[in-house]
């Protein structure tokens, strides 16, 4: 046996299951565990100007590609309670990430020490194991432990918390003899998928709703196999978008209250069966259960057993990873139709498609100051499949799914349930350390985008680069938007003005910060666009600017300040604030021209 130091071990142990992506902030109480990153030397260490900032890229390494772990690291008191939003987000989503903090001495915890924070009470909600290691000997096993967990089941993220003391003490440890614990997922019997199959082919009008579950277990062929298979349409929800193509014949639109096209809600509405698989059936996207659920028998397919009646009982619940009741049920419809046995569902599909020619929102606007829509006509136009898109909450999120377009999975990475504002410059720059030599876009409402705006700087050092749309309406206007039923839109402060940056036009200076000037002053480039016939080619100059420079490329747009996008309560009611098209020009960019 070999004698070292337990971050040693510990470093090694990261290497050994494949986690070797790093992002945080060193300082006192965890320098020990950053020396033997430097002495390894295998794993590598993004630093981040912000620890929130350095937990969300984390988060976004995470979801950039199957199997991916993001570490983020940071000292104790408050970069551990910095990271809890980060971990939050991740915990909402089923998202593997492993947090690790410095801690004061064992022998401190109780009497107030210096930044010594009790973090493992503090994360445990929103986490599947919080942990201060107490003993040098244990530092391996939790490690271990930590790595399980996150793979097994629900995924989700850990956080280990790691005294001075207990960094700095030598254990013997042999990374030879190490080996990574079993995972554990649970897998549907024959038996409950002949009964769910049995189910879904006695109905006239079945859908499948595919989750984020299915994006999680890599799993998107066997879902698009199985839609196939069956001529059965599927709704992905907004974190499952991309596990079906857009514009593939059965991707029949997303459903809910805001993240939803028009063309989705219609044919949920008219659906007599629904199997969902990897879901949770949240809120915004199911709106009322009573208009959600009426006429319609459900199977729910989940992960995690408590997940199964939560939000409402479905009338076959079945726990599995969505991944193998997704092989399971392909075989047993191959079978089928080896036997002639499986129903024509083609009708059904065409009447589907035939709502998604039809039931467009209009994005083609000649506006000045610009209308959101037109900016996400002109992305559609200027970036290409292999696009990932990266976002997290506002109008901006809201209209970019209702109006962009995805085409395979991880290309839509979104913090959907925690919707952090802040969230997405440092989870797109982990996203662009997932995958490098790819396109990302990210997109933010200034509010966003101002958040965590300093870890831009974090792109420029590492020559991270990415596209930043950056929707700038000066305005909460999400909140703005929720804000008319009480008749305090102009009673409570939600924007504010610019009145000493100079060199600004007559319209953006009415339109707070100077994003150009920020962007460039943390070592970015940056594009101001005030006119829509001017966004194809600022989106053309991003991407060569980004192709030479390697850095963030900020792409802001002055848009109209007061913008209500649609979104309403009821799946069957949803309001439609602008015009919807009426003809292919009012909605060029549609999956499926408008068919009149």
């Amino acid at each position: 046996m070999t004698k070292m130091r337990t971050v040693d071990a510990a470093v090694a142990i990261l290497e050994k299951e494949g986690a070797t992506e790093a992002f945080g902030l060193p300082g006192a109480a965890i320098n020990p565990f950053y020396s033997a990153m430097r002495n390894h030397g295998g794993i590598r260490h993004t630093l981040a100007r912000h620890v929130e900032g350095a937990s969300h890229m984390a988060d976004g390494y995470s979801r950039s590609q199957d199997g991916n772990i993001g570490i983020c690291i940071g000292t104790s008191g408050p970069a551990g309670t910095d990271m809890i939003t980060g971990l939050y987000a991740a915990w909402a989503d089923s998202i593997p990430m492993l947090c690790i903090t410095g801690q004061a001495p064992v022998a401190k915890l109780h009497k107030e020490d210096f930044q010594a924070v009790d973090i493992e009470s503090i994360a445990k909600p929103v986490t599947k194991m919080a942990m201060t290691v107490l003993e040098p000997g244990q530092v391996p096993g939790a490690f271990q432990k930590a790595f399980q967990l996150m793979r097994s089941g629900r995924p989700g993220p850990v956080l280990l918390d790691l005294p001075i003391d207990v960094q700095l003490a030598e254990i013997e440890f042999d990374i030879d003899a190490y080996e990574p614990l079993a995972v554990e997922k649970p897998r549907a019997s024959r038996k409950q998928l002949e009964k769910a199959l049995d189910m879904l082919t006695a109905a006239r009008h079945p859908l499948i709703v595919a989750g984020g579950g299915v994006i999680n277990a890599g799993a998107s062929a066997e879902l698009v196999e199985l839609a196939e298979l069956l001529g059965v349409p599927v709704i992905p929800t907004l974190m499952g978008w991309g596990a079906i193509p857009d514009d593939h014949p059965l991707m029949a639109g997303m459903v809910g209250l805001q993240t939803s096209h028009r063309y989705g809600n219609e044919t949920m509405l008219a659906s007599d069966f629904v199997i969902g698989i990897g879901n949770r059936w949240a809120n915004r996207h199911t709106g009322g259960l009573d208009t959600y659920t009426a006429g319609r028998t459900f199977v729910h397919i989940d992960i995690e057993p408590t997940q199964i009646g939560r939000v409402f009982s479905p009338d076959l619940g079945i726990a599995s990873d969505a991944g193998a009741a997704l092989a399971g049920l392909v075989d047993l419809a191959r079978e089928r139709q080896a036997a002639g046995t499986l129903p024509d569902y083609s009708g059904w599909a065409a009447e589907c498609a035939g709502r998604k020619a039809t039931m467009h929102r209009k994005t083609h606007f000649e506006n000045i100051p610009i209308k959101p829509q037109r900016v996400y006509e002109e992305m559609n136009k200027a970036f290409g499949k292999d696009t990932t898109y990266v976002s997290t909450i506002g109008l901006s999120q809201i209209a970019g799914a209702q109006m962009l377009h995805v085409f395979g999975p991880r290309q839509w990475i979104n913090a959907g349930q925690a919707g952090p504002l802040g969230w997405t410059a440092p989870a797109a720059l982990g996203v662009v350390r997932g995958k490098p030599d790819q396109t990302v876009v990210a997109l933010s409402g200034d509010y966003d985008f101002q958040f965590m705006i300093e870890e831009l700087a974090v792109g420029a050092q590492f020559n991270l680069p990415y596209i930043h749309v950056v929707v700038n309406n000066s305005y909460l206007g999400l909140i703005r938007q929720s804000q008319r039923g009480f008749n305090m839109e102009q009673n409570v402060s939600l924007a504010f003005e610019n009145i000493n940056s100079t060199g600004l036009s007559a319209t953006a200076s009415g339109y707070g910060v100077d994003h150009i000037k920020v962007a460039e002053g943390l070592g970015c480039k940056a594009i101001r666009v005030e006119d829509p016939n001017d966004l194809a080619s600022a989106f053309g100059k991003a991407k060569a600017i980004m192709g030479e420079f390697q850095v963030p490329v900020v792409v802001e747009v002055i848009l109209e300040k007061v913008t209500n996008i649609s979104m309403g309560v009821e799946i069957n009611a949803v309001n439609e604030f602008e015009a919807l098209a009426e003809t292919r020009e009012d909605a060029p960019t549609a999956i499926l021209a408008l068919q009149a």
